[in-house]
This record gives structure tokens, C-alpha cells and sequence, in this order.
């Protein structure tokens, strides 16, 4: 125990040291001691590590960013002024001035521009998101070009897997889709076109139009009287 005990203590002095070295460089450690950086990572002056970031393999950070509480970066480019909150990033490019987290999860092959959202419980998996887009919360985008300026509202789910093979989706710039969407890969949305919340995208949207694809909403009055629900036990 005793030779294990010396080894940790020497793994956490050459931490130490290597986190002082980024803070005379200009990095700013919330606690100097609870952060993980590997050796060879890249961090810009004016950027902020909050405690408990993991920083592994090849990564490089910009200038003024902020790395929140437990985030973790893997082989990674992250721009300046981009701010990640709580989130998981992997083998992947964030642009500048962008928004990650909290909770979102951008695994390996995703390119996410400039000036975006990926807010909180947001999945990206091999895709390419524009800039300027946003998709602020609860949302998967899986094998898709996304494209600049586009809105992903709550629930969108790209359906990219058939059981046997996965297909790729198009979004093309300035479109809105709707809250609890699904769009079916492989599928096509043309620029600037609207898709109604609730709607599952089966085929291509033309440029600027507006594709809804919902049940009519029917109330039957009275139903749960008849059916003496009010009465049950519970």
C-alpha cells in the first residue's frame, strides 16, 4: 500500500503542477486541485475551469470560455467564448460563442457551429449542426445536416435506425421544427419550411412550406361520467 500511496501522491503533485502552469498562462481554476487535464491540452487565456472538468486525449479550448462542473472533453475542439455546462463532448468541434448544456451529450463525428444552442438533455451523434441553430432541450439529432439558423423545438427525435441500417436527414437553413416531431431518415427539409408540432416527417418538405401531420383532436363529452371513473377507488 505504501509504494501505491506514493505513486498517487506523485500523479496528483505533477497535476498540480501542470494546472499551475495553465493558470500563470491565463486559465482561471475555480479549484485548482479538482480539475483533470491531460497532458497537452490546449487552453486559451480568460477561459474558466469550474471543478470536477475532465479534460482527456487531444483537446484544445479557446480563449474566454467557461468549462462548467463536471463536464467532460475527449479529443475535442472547443471555440472561444463557448460556454459548457455539465455536458459531455467527444471526439467532436464546437464553434465560438456557443452554448452547451446543461446535460447534453455530443458524441464522436459531430460538428457544431458557431453561435448555437445545445441545451439540456440534448443528444448529437454524427451530425452537422449550422450556425446559429438551436435545439434548447430534449431533443436526439442523429445523422443529420442540419443547417444554419434552424430551430429543433422540444422532442424533436431524428429517427435514423431501421432496425438494420442507419439513414442520414437534411434540414436546410432557417427551418422550424415543431415541438414532438419525428422525421423518418432518410428525409429532406427544405429551407425556411415550418413543420407542425406533433408531426412525423415520412417524406420531403418542400422549401418555405408548412407540413403538418396530425390526428384530428375529437372530444367525446361526457365519456368519463359514463364510464364511472370519477367513482373508482383508488
Amino acid at each position: 500500500m505504501t509504494d501505491i500511496l506514493k505513486d498517487y501522491e506523485a500523479q496528483e503533485q505533477e497535476r498540480l503542477e501542470r494546472n499551475l502552469h495553465y493558470a500563470e498562462a491565463g486559465v482561471r481554476f475555480i479549484d485548482i486541485r479538482q480539475a483533470y487535464i491531460a497532458e497537452g491540452t490546449k487552453i486559451g487565456r480568460g477561459t474558466v475551469i469550474y471543478p470536477c472538468v475532465v479534460l482527456e486525449g487531444s483537446v484544445e479550448i479557446g480563449e474566454n470560455c467557461v468549462i462548467g462542473q463536471n463536464s467532460h472533453i475527449v479529443d475535442s475542439v472547443i471555440g472561444s467564448g463557448t460556454d459548457v455546462q455539465s455536458s459531455v463532448i467527444l471526439e467532436s468541434r464546437v464553434g465560438e460563442n456557443t452554448k452547451v448544456g446543461p446535460f447534453a451529450y455530443v458524441r464522436p463525428n459531430s460538428r457544431i457551429g458557431s453561435g448555437c444552442k445545445v441545451g439540456d438533455f440534448v443528444e448529437i451523434k454524427n451530425s452537422y449542426f449550422g450556425d446559429g441553430s438551436k435545439a434548447s432541450h430534449l431533443t436526439y439529432v442523429g445523422d443529420a445536416d442540419v443547417g444554419e439558423n434552424v430551430n429543433l423545438g422540444c422532442g424533436v427525435v431524428f429517427v435514423n435506425y431501421d432496425g438494420s441500417k442507419k439513414y442520414r436527414s437534411v434540414v436546410e437553413d432557417g427551418a422550424f421544427i415543431g415541438c414532438n416531431c419525428n422525421l423518418v431518415a432518410p428525409v429532406h427539409v427544405g429551407e425556411k419550411a415550418y413543420v407542425a408540432a406533433g408531426t412525423t416527417i415520412t417524406r420531403d418538405v418542400p422549401e418555405g412550406a408548412l407540413h403538418v401531420g396530425r390526428v384530428r383532436d375529437t372530444s367525446i363529452e361526457g365519456w368519463v361520467e359514463k364510464k364511472g371513473i370519477l367513482n373508482r377507488k383508488k
